[in-house]
């Protein structure tokens, strides 16, 4: 039997969202990408006008915001649909001023310590495939397959400017690589739950694979039984 969890970590652009949802579709299991949550608390501390530094109100704006990520309820290439309080927030989530803060928003251990809970009672319903960047170290550290993926930055980059492309945006390569390589640098060096691989989890390299190789590469570690 496949286990029930599977903890997706790696920095931004690393795939980890495409390929957790097809490693998800291909066992049935539903995908959920934690750093949604923190996405969807950082555009709502801009409509709030919450200083992303304070972290006593965020944490209180995450007490009380009801967050929920969900199976796309739009056909319009999401992976998700994510709400908060109701309102569909999805495509708000990829504007560049939350991609800006939110590493600042997540780095907050009080903001992290009130979506951990969360976290770990949508991971309790077992059968899910959860990407983040703390999931195998701190989320889910009993998950009993952990993955990591990685690739260098200049392919990150490229891979976020060609989704931005995709849904309709002019991104400014000089500056996603700009802001992707802050959010990296905020990322590994927060006191809380940095970034990093699991002792035991698989790095894959993903520069040097297709995304069917990736997959396939997963399903393998499944079916052999590797965790």
């Amino acid at each position: 039997m496949p286990p029930s969890v599977i903890a997706i970590d790696g920095p931004a652009g690393s795939g980890k969202s495409v390929v957790g949802q097809r490693v998800a579709d291909a066992l049935g299991y539903v995908y959920l990408d934690t750093g949604a949550l923190y996405r969807a608390l950082t555009w709502l501390a801009l409509e709030r006008e919450v200083d992303p530094n304070d972290s006593v109100r965020l944490a209180d704006l995450a007490r009380r915001a009801t967050i929920q990520v969900t199976r796309p309820t739009i056909d319009d290439g999401r992976l998700y649909t994510v709400t908060v309080d109701g309102q569909d927030v999805t495509r708000q989530l990829s504007d560049s001023r939350v991609g800006e803060l939110v590493s600042i928003v997540a780095a907050h251990p009080e903001v992290r310590a009130e979506l951990l809970p969360l976290q770990r009672r949508l991971a309790c319903d077992g059968n899910i495939v959860m990407a983040g960047r703390d999931i195998g170290t701190v989320v889910c550290p009993a998950a009993e397959l952990k993955l990591y993926l990685d690739a260098p930055l200049a392919i990150r980059v490229a891979r976020r400017v060609k989704q931005l492309v995709a849904m309709g945006r002019e991104p400014d390569p000089a500056l996603v690589a700009a802001e992707m390589g802050e959010r990296d640098r905020i990322d590994e060096s927060r006191a809380a739950a940095p970034l990093k691989p699991a002792p035991d989890a698989h790095v894959i390299d993903t520069s040097i694979l297709t995304m069917d190789e990736e997959v396939a590469l997963i399903l393998d570690l499944l079916s052999r039984g590797c965790s």
